[in-house]
């Protein structure tokens, strides 16, 4: 029938897309950003923090 036809093209495309969106993430996160981008948000937890404590 046509309508089975119509859901199988509709399957095939969606493979496509989502493979095509999974590859351009996949791009932004590691091609297209350099480490040096990450470098400071990855120092924060290592930051020395100044601030005394007022519960002593």
């Amino acid at each position: 029938m046509a309508i089975d036809h119509l859901f199988e093209d509709a399957g095939r495309i969606m493979t496509i897309v989502s493979f095509a969106t999974f590859l351009g993430i996949f791009a932004w996160t590691y091609v297209l950003r350099k480490e040096q981008d990450f470098a400071a948000t990855a120092a924060i937890p290592f930051a020395d923090d100044d601030v005394e404590d007022d519960y002593v």
